[in-house]
Formats: C-alpha cells, sequence, structure tokens
C-alpha cells in the first residue's frame, strides 16, 4: 500500500510541474504586433461609481471615453479603492473588449490593473491626458 502511495504522490507531482511549466511558458508567450494593434486602448475618466448589490468586490463605474455616450464597466476593485479614490480618475480602458453580464449588468469593456502581490493597482497616466486619447 505504502508503494501506491508514493507512485500516486509522484504523479500527483508531476502533473503539478507540468501545469507550472504550461503557466510560465503561457506568460512567455509572444504575440504578433498586428494582434496587439487590434486592441482599442483609450484613456478614460470615472464619472459615477456605483455599489453593486450583493457584491463585495464589485463596483459599477460610469466611464467617459468622449464618446457619444458614457460607458458601464464592472470592475472587482472595491477590496482596494474607495468610491472617492475612483470618482473623476483617469484610467486604461480596453475599449474594443466584447460586451460581458457581470452580476446582471452588462459591462462594456475593462480598465487595466497590475497586480502588485495580490494588490490591484490601476494603470493611469501620470500626466493629465484628454478623456478619449489612444493608448499606444
Amino acid at each position: 500500500m505504502a508503494g501506491l502511495n508514493l507512485q500516486f504522490t509522484i504523479f500527483n507531482f508531476q502533473n503539478i510541474i507540468k501545469s507550472m511549466e504550461q503557466s510560465n511558458n503561457m506568460a512567455l508567450q509572444t504575440i504578433h504586433l498586428d494582434q496587439f494593434n487590434q486592441l482599442n486602448l483609450r484613456i478614460g475618466k470615472i464619472i459615477e461609481v456605483n455599489e453593486v448589490l450583493g457584491k463585495d468586490k464589485l463596483y459599477q463605474l460610469t466611464i467617459d471615453l468622449a464618446e457619444e455616450q458614457p460607458r458601464t464597466i464592472v470592475a472587482g476593485i472595491k477590496p482596494w479603492y474607495a468610491k472617492e479614490e475612483l470618482l473623476n480618475r483617469l484610467v486604461v480602458v480596453v475599449a474594443n473588449l466584447e460586451p460581458r453580464t457581470i452580476a446582471s449588468i452588462e459591462s462594456v469593456g475593462m480598465l487595466l490593473a497590475a497586480d502588485d502581490n495580490g494588490n490591484c493597482i490601476l494603470l493611469q497616466p501620470d500626466k493629465d491626458v484628454i478623456v478619449g486619447a489612444k493608448v499606444r
């Protein structure tokens, strides 16, 4: 029986290593410049922040991208940002992401953020930029 447990443990360990190698390879894969250029990254301004009923991590944000109408984006940033910190903040938005329903709300775009050891840090320009400016 001990031999069976050892084989099972080695098999699990090998699978974990394989999984880690695949994860690392995914992070290192390159894309063509044409693929990157398909992203429509824009500077947006958060003009409204609302709680999402019953959701501890989500805010419903209204973002001005200098379009006809502002967009609604649902973002899981509540543990890291108070509503007051977000209002009127400039952010980087993926503007051509396929809409997705999150918590029964249609989200049209995504905010870009860095993961700093589990902390969410929103990306933002380091100088004032016009709303709607293209990010390259």
